[in-house]
């Protein structure tokens, strides 16, 4: 069972977490101002365009190993260490403080962000997402849920943030993990759901030692029927 001590978290606060830019992040960046004309040099896409999301991944900023993006106008700015909030207010006050625009309103969005997981799930593979935050449990849900065979006790959470990779491990049983550094999903993150004792058994040819002792009596029995 899931979050057999759930109800110690009745009514407590709900901890967001922060998403930070990362290296082959793709972003979708709109300027607009009064004089929409004025915004035309800022914009890859004219404002009010309507796209697929394979032609936005293709117009996006990919942002490069180094946390940088290659702006119109502009040129080579980092966004290292900062959100797509962050980086949005960034932006608006260096067009303005800048002189290319008055007043513009800036809106920065991550297009790409996926998540894998991987392992004793319904329906393992990648799962893309557009919210700013989703739970370990909605991207479970998005997999199917766990098949029984799976280990719930040991959910193997891989993240690679800011150059570093970091290896979390969460107890589905138990509810510690709710506020915890991976009760949410970051972009890229992958989940790995390990098989159970008796799925790794049953993987084997003799699984254990009744299995054995059946073959052991099956091969004893043929032999006397053929020595006969």
């Amino acid at each position: 069972m899931y979050l057999q001590d759930v109800d110690q978290h009745d009514n407590t606060e709900i901890k967001y977490i922060k998403t930070t830019i990362q290296p082959n992040d793709i972003l979708r960046i709109n300027v607009s101002a009064l004089i929409p004309e004025s915004t035309i040099p800022y914009n890859m896409v004219a404002d009010g365009g309507s796209q697929s999301v394979e032609l936005m991944l293709l117009d996006g900023y990919l942002v490069s190993e180094n946390s940088t993006i290659n702006f119109p106008v502009l040129g080579l700015i980092s966004v290292k260490g900062m959100t797509p909030l962050e980086f949005s207010d960034f932006l608006k006050k260096k067009l303005e403080a800048e002189g290319h625009l008055k007043n513009p309103s800036v809106n920065v969005r991550i297009i790409n962000a996926k998540v894998m997981v991987l392992g004793e799930v319904n329906n393992p593979g990648t799962y893309n997402f557009t919210e700013q935050n989703i739970t370990l449990l909605q991207a479970l849900a998005n997999a199917g849920d766990l098949a029984i065979t799976g280990k719930r006790e040991d959910i193997t959470v891989i993240r690679e943030e800011d150059g570093l990779r970091k290896i979390g491990h969460v107890d589905l049983t138990s509810s510690d993990w709710l506020d915890g550094e991976f009760g949410y999903v970051k972009p890229n993150d992958v989940i790995i759901v390990n098989p159970s004792g008796p799925k790794v058994k049953s993987a084997g040819f003799i699984t254990n030692i009744p299995s054995l002792l059946s073959l052991f009596s099956i091969l004893l029995s043929t032999v006397i029927i053929i020595t006969r």
